[in-house]
């Protein structure tokens, strides 16, 4: 099984404050993968770095065989969530979805604004400015902006928070869904029984420093 992300020997430091000490990591394709662990353990850290929005302090991570920071300044073929999605709180979610798509570059695997948020259980009809979405609405619309562009990798970040249990079954089933086709998935969250059904390996940080279960 080939391994989509890479992270050996990772090391953060903010000050004289470690984040991160010595991790090591491979993320397999077509798996989902869990991390658990309390409030500022250093789960969201590690996922900005894997994803380019933080350099580390030491060690290197590859995404897709390329390293980042030197051979590309973000992950490759990644959709994300990281804590709670952004939008222009005075457009639709359709409006938000269209303004991103003109921002990023295209690819075979992207499909549609419309086909996405259709995807995430969200109608592409609806007028609502996202300022007045619900919590777990805009994580929908979070969860469409991430696969919009038909990524081989996801980070999710928490991404049940907000959600009502309906839209939380929703989404297990999504993730389940992209894992059949093959994407492979960075997961974290608070939730035992999300770990427990979604993710085939489990890996726990503490501290900064990252165990496998």
């Amino acid at each position: 099984m080939n391994n989509v992300v890479e992270v050996r020997g990772v090391y953060k430091k903010f000050g004289q404050e470690t984040v991160l000490e010595d991790v090591n990591l491979d993320l397999s394709e077509g798996v989902i993968h869990g991390i658990v662990g309390r409030n500022g353990s250093g789960k969201t850290v590690l996922m900005k770095c894997i994803l380019g929005f933080l350099k580390p302090t030491r060690g290197e991570i590859t995404v897709f065989g390329k390293q980042i920071g030197r051979d590309c300044d973000f992950a490759p073929h990644t959709g994300m969530i990281i804590e709670t999605p952004g939008f222009m709180d005075t457009e639709s979610g359709l409006a938000n979805l269209r303004y991103l798509r003109r921002l990023t570059a295209q690819n075979d695997a992207a499909i549609s604004p419309q086909e996405a948020m259709k995807v995430v259980g969200l109608d592409p009809g609806n007028k609502k400015p996202v300022g007045k979405y619900s919590l777990g609405m805009r994580q929908r619309l979070g969860l469409a902006q991430a696969i919009m562009e038909g990524p081989r990798l996801l980070v999710l970040d928490e991404p049940m928070n907000g959600l009502d249990n309906q839209g939380v079954e929703d989404m297990r089933r999504l993730l389940l869904d992209f894992r059949s086709r093959g994407v492979s998935i960075l997961l974290a969250s608070h939730n035992p029984l999300d770990v427990s059904l979604l993710c085939d390996q489990v890996f726990t940080m503490d501290g900064g420093i990252l165990r496998r279960q």
